[in-house]
């Protein structure tokens, strides 16, 4: 056998098998398309604690407490908190103006909005002890929740038996701002279409984004403990690695600013990767000791969603390029095995073109798929920018793996505030049907 054919066998085999890790991802995808999990109404209103962070957010703070306020839920079973953590302008203000219950923190060298829940959670514990909460929203002080929006969370929570994390539909409250926005608003309705509803539907875990999300008490008696760049994560991989679920409601639909720079948008995303890295390397042990172990009295799927999140949380950027480096130091060694280089490097880069061609293609039919799906839901976006983030979606993805790359050599990211400029919410639109609607059981 010679030189070439085994390296093509052994690079196939490792690619094959990279490629196998992420392989129930489209099976999750496909399940998502067709099915949904929709919970069954009840007459029952739990009692609520809002949480939110805002660090300088006078010009979205208002619009959220609006909206909350009129949500169709009883007020009396609503709590708001609001943390206005290393403020300089009138956010504290604001929130106390529409009658949230304002805590502030200042602390420089503590920026992170995990760093504010912790604050928030620890004077919740001490002065609300006795309020009798059923459980906990955090809210992202630039989100806007739909009317229903804590009726529908609060029918899923109480269908799982309050046990569980409930996330929600994240969509963007400036979809057709620009091309950058319309790009972001896909990425977050993708994650919800193609991978929450069908890890849900399957009855195994999803994972929290950013906000928007509802848990027990109990997760929080100790106090809040993810002070990391991306908490989120932190939280998701702990939920799954000590057994609980984190189910996700397709009918609760809050609403997100999205940047709209190019600057802005590679700032946030590289926090998001070293947070990522961070929770990988603090993190990913517990969750193999939690795959692996025959005593921590996981089921089939919560196994399963152990293994779903440790593969979420690899490096798959670091990853790829490394085999990539591998595999092309490896052809270049090709001229002391008699090979003819330059033939080999003619073929690799034929092979290599033809692959990104056929991956650009998947990745667009993948996006128009998407938009399809959910355009009921996508709010005041023309045909022509929806087109151009369609044609982008593939380079939009990419970026990830540069920033994986990059995050890796960054020790000492600090986490800086996405600027928010506000405006009107989005108006309500019918809900389209699903094709399959399957009620949930307790």
């Amino acid at each position: 056998m010679g030189y070439l054919t085994t390296l093509a066998i052994v690079f196939i085999a490792i690619w094959c098998c990279f490629f196998l890790l992420l392989f129930h991802y489209g099976v999750f995808a496909l399940i998502g398309v067709f099915k949904r999990t929709v919970y069954p109404h009840t007459e029952r209103r739990l009692k609520y604690g809002i949480v939110i962070a805002a660090r300088n957010e006078e010009a979205v703070i208002g619009p959220l407490l609006d909206s909350i306020r009129a949500c169709d839920y009883p007020r009396e079973k609503l709590e708001v908190f609001v943390v206005a953590h290393n403020c300089t302008d009138r956010t504290a203000a604001i929130a106390r103006a529409r009658g949230a219950q304002v805590y502030e923190y200042d602390n420089p060298a503590e920026r992170t909005a995990g760093y504010a829940y912790r604050c928030l959670f620890d004077k919740i514990n001490t002065e609300w002890r006795d309020a009798g909460f059923d459980g906990f929203f955090i809210i992202n002080a630039d989100n806007v929740l739909s009317p229903d929006y804590i009726s529908k969370m609060n029918d899923a929570f109480t269908a799982t038996g309050g046990e569980h994390v409930i996330t929600s539909y994240r969509n963007s409250r400036n979809f057709g701002s620009n091309y950058m926005s319309c790009l972001y608003g896909l990425y977050f309705i993708s994650a919800c279409r193609f991978e929450a509803r069908g890890r849900t539907v399957c009855g195994c875990s999803t994972r929290v984004s950013g906000t928007g999300y509802l848990f027990p008490p109990q997760l929080v008696e100790k106090g809040w403990e993810y002070v990391t760049l991306t908490e989120d994560w932190e939280f998701t991989a702990d939920q799954l690695a000590q057994g609980r679920k984190v189910l996700y409601c397709d009918e609760a639909e809050f609403f997100d600013e999205q940047p709209i720079t190019l600057r802005v948008m590679l700032r946030q995303r590289l926090r998001w990767a070293r947070g990522h890295m961070i929770v990988f390397f603090t993190r990913f042990r517990a969750l193999m000791k939690s795959l692996f172990s025959k005593d921590n009295g996981l089921d089939g799927k919560r196994r399963f969603s152990v293994f779903d999140i440790s593969a979420s949380i690899l490096p798959l950027g670091v990853i790829s390029v490394a085999l990539l480096l591998v595999q092309l130091g490896c052809i270049a060694l090709c001229p002391l095995f008699g090979c003819d280089a330059g033939r080999v490097w003619a073929f690799y880069g034929w092979l290599s073109l033809a692959l990104f061609a056929l991956s650009y293609l998947l990745t667009v039919l993948g996006a128009l798929l998407l938009v399809l799906l959910e355009r009921g839901r996508i709010r005041r976006v023309g045909a022509g920018k929806l087109a151009a983030a369609v044609a982008l979606w593939p380079f939009f993805l990419l970026i990830n793996v540069f920033l994986d790359v990059a995050a890796l050599f960054l020790r000492d990211l600090e986490w800086k505030t996405i600027p928010h400029v506000g405006g009107p919410a989005p108006e309500r639109l019918p809900r389209q049907a699903s094709m399959s609607e399957i009620p949930t059981k307790s």
